[in-house]
């Protein structure tokens, strides 16, 4: 009975978690399609990846066939490969919900209404850049993405270990000095200010791919690096160290976790040792195995 009941708690509490990435999924396709509509359009812009694609195809096809395609058919084809990297090398369940943010969006975009706050370029490209960043954002906390790129550069840093910056930053590049010579250079040097904005509140937003590393000086040091791998499934190296006042010996826990995870795990150390000395400094970059859960 007890393992029955367990499992029916869990199977609960499952479903509860998939309602609610679902309805964060939604909401999140919701907001970029809007931002689309509002500040993209209204602006020209472009977005980077397949987004930004599919908005330059669009276009292309208004401005010289006078063909108007809706948004939804062209961003589904343009993610069928990532797509299909996803499934085969990131996660099943992590690739269904980035499907549905991508139909989702798509159809958003194709229903909801254009809306123009402002006719600065400026302040459309800064704000949409914000608005785009959140949306990402809100996918990427449960697990799931906006699709095209994100596919692509979770796939390189992940199984990889490959910085997918410079490729991406490189693909966009190509989508911009395309808009730039059909459309004029204006709207693609806005564009740069929005995926800069973008790429900047990301880096704030969202840090599960950011690294901190943590010196922790304590007088329970088996019971901190027990902590450190339970929390955050990562290992710890012990040093020894000797205090300059009371020449006292110390050990110095020294280990390297997600950014994301030093708000949960800080807290658990300072409750288990309240005398812990901790110092987290950002990592710019290492090299070796580092550990990243698995998506789903």
């Amino acid at each position: 009975m007890d393992s029955e009941h367990s499992s029916k708690y869990n199977l609960k509490a499952a479903l509860k978690k998939d309602a609610v990435r679902l309805a964060v999924v939604i909401l999140a396709a919701f907001v970029m399609a809007f931002n689309i509509n509002s500040f993209i359009n209204a602006g020209g812009l472009y977005p980077g990846g397949a987004t930004g694609l599919t908005i330059i195809i669009q276009r292309i096809a208004l401005k010289y066939f006078a063909v108007e395609i809706p948004f939804t058919p062209i961003n589904v084809v343009l993610n069928a490969i990532p797509v299909y990297i996803g499934f085969r090398f990131i996660g099943k369940r992590f690739t269904l919900f980035s499907m549905i943010m991508v139909v989702t969006s798509g159809l958003f975009v194709d229903l909801l209404p254009y809306y123009t706050f402002t006719n600065d370029e400026l302040l459309v490209a800064v704000f949409g850049g914000l608005l785009n960043a959140v949306a990402i954002t809100m996918c990427l906390n449960v697990d799931a993405t906006s699709g095209g790129t994100d596919f692509i550069s979770i796939f390189l840093s992940q199984k990889k270990g490959i910085d997918a910056f410079p490729y991406i930053l490189g693909g966009n590049i190509v989508l911009l000095t395309i808009a730039g010579l059909l459309f004029g250079w204006d709207k693609a040097l806005y564009s740069m200010i929005f995926q800069y904005v973008t790429t900047t509140a990301l880096h704030t937003l969202y840090r599960t791919y950011q690294q901190k590393t943590l010196f922790i000086i304590t007088d329970m040091p088996d019971d901190v690096c027990s902590l450190i791998y339970e929390t955050c499934g990562h290992g710890a190296t012990l040093i020894d160290g000797e205090g300059s006042f009371a020449h006292k010996n110390k050990k110095i826990v020294y280990s390297i976790v997600s950014a994301s995870d030093t708000r949960k795990l800080i807290p658990k150390i300072k409750e288990l040792d309240p005398g812990a000395f901790i110092n987290s400094v950002r990592t710019e970059e290492i090299s070796g195995t580092f550990y990243m859960r698995p998506r789903d």
